[in-house]
């Protein structure tokens, strides 16, 4: 018995060793199994954000796209007061133009730009764009902040007094900035695409449209030198005797806007490989607000406002060659009982474009075509 016992426990002392081997490997290979289960997962997620009706939509077909690009930035600012005189200001700097190439491969899409205007605005403003278009969703983001280079457009003083001197002088008493981010949802996007229309990415075969649904983000600032306002006004406008509306008497506003937005978007197919499209959104903003009118007194306050979005453009695109005209503009609506401003801005963009670098799928279909 004791030998039987001995030849047991010998062989249980072999075994162990064979059976944690084995085992680690059924771990290691229930673990891969696992991590492949969840890259699938997250290709399938990433892949239906893309996924179209080939009816109405062609997919692209390369990998590789090269594009010369220019730029063209503009922006407009108003302010008005809503007192007994009807003051308002309106304020724009001189836009600014650049071109230069830019290289992308699928999603990833990066280059540089060379100023072509050398004006005070392109030397003293900060800009950065980013929009992100798929099938389903769309991204955003900006931040932009203006120098003090602005040029009055439009002036009106009162009844009576004749502000036309005072039209295309540079006012540097105006500083603005805006940070933000738009995430928008596109209900019809199998059919419909943005992309198409924005990104040069696939291309809309048969006239479509979509209705869109977002939620937003943005910070606002303004700067505005009330007093340089009025020395100017002395100035230019002599002997007339003007005296701003105390409406307009504030030095810093500063508010953080959180918004809902709805819009429709429609491609226009109008002849082969042409699109011509146009899309709006209506966004309802919460402001909540802090400013300064002068230095001893403070402003606060939240309310809704309305903000909009715009895009339009003209695309031809045969997939392996694409040129067209681009625009987007923002305007976001800042109201008090006595004043409000709405500050305008966005970019146009001219661009032609070569892609390459076939798909394995469909050089496959070419092949067999062949």
């Amino acid at each position: 018995m004791k030998r039987i016992v001995q030849t047991i426990i010998t062989l249980l002392l072999t075994i162990e060793p064979l059976m944690a081997e084995e085992f680690e490997r059924q771990d290691d290979a229930t673990d891969s199994l696992h991590s492949e289960r969840r890259i699938g997962l997250i290709r399938r997620i990433i892949r239906g954000f893309d996924k179209v009706d080939e009816r109405y939509i062609e997919p692209q077909h390369y990998v590789f796209t090269v594009m010369l690009q220019s730029t063209y930035t503009y922006e407009f600012f108003n302010i008005n007061g809503k007192g007994a005189n009807s003051q308002a200001f309106s304020l724009a700097p001189d836009g600014s133009a650049k071109i230069g190439p830019y290289f992308g491969w699928r999603w990833i899409f990066g280059g540089y730009t060379f100023n072509l205007t050398q004006s005070s605005f392109s030397k003293k403003k900060t800009e950065f764009n980013l929009s992100i278009y798929s099938s389903q969703i769309g991204v955003d983001l900006f931040y932009r902040r203006t120098g003090s280079d602005y040029k009055l457009r439009d002036v009106k003083l009162g009844k009576n007094i004749d502000a036309s001197p005072l039209e295309g002088v540079l006012f540097d008493g105006v500083k603005a900035g805006v940070t933000g981010i738009n995430l928008y949802y596109i209900f019809n996007h199998g059919r419909f695409s943005y992309p198409a229309a924005f990104a040069q990415s696939t291309c809309q075969k048969i006239s479509c449209g979509s209705w869109m649904a977002g939620v937003g983000y943005t910070h606002n600032t303004l700067d505005f030198e009330y007093e340089k306002m009025q020395t100017l006004a002395n100035e230019r406008l002599a002997p007339q005797v003007v005296k701003l509306d105390s409406a307009l008497m504030f030095k810093s506003i500063l508010y953080n806007d959180f918004s809902i937005s709805g819009g429709y978007g429609y491609n226009w197919v109008f002849a082969k490989n042409w699109v011509a499209a146009a899309s709006a959104q209506l966004a309802f903003g919460y402001k909540r607000n802090v400013g300064n009118r002068d230095d001893s007194e403070k402003l606060s306050f939240s309310k809704i406002s309305p903000n909009m979005i715009g895009r339009f453009g003209v695309i031809y695109n045969n997939m392996r060659w694409y040129a067209g005209m681009n625009a987007i503009i923002y305007s976001n609506t800042y109201r008090k009982a006595d004043f409000s401003t709405t500050n305008t801005f966005g970019n146009m963009y001219l661009y032609v474009g070569y892609n390459f670098g076939l798909k394995k799928k469909y050089r496959e279909r070419k092949n067999i075509s062949e």
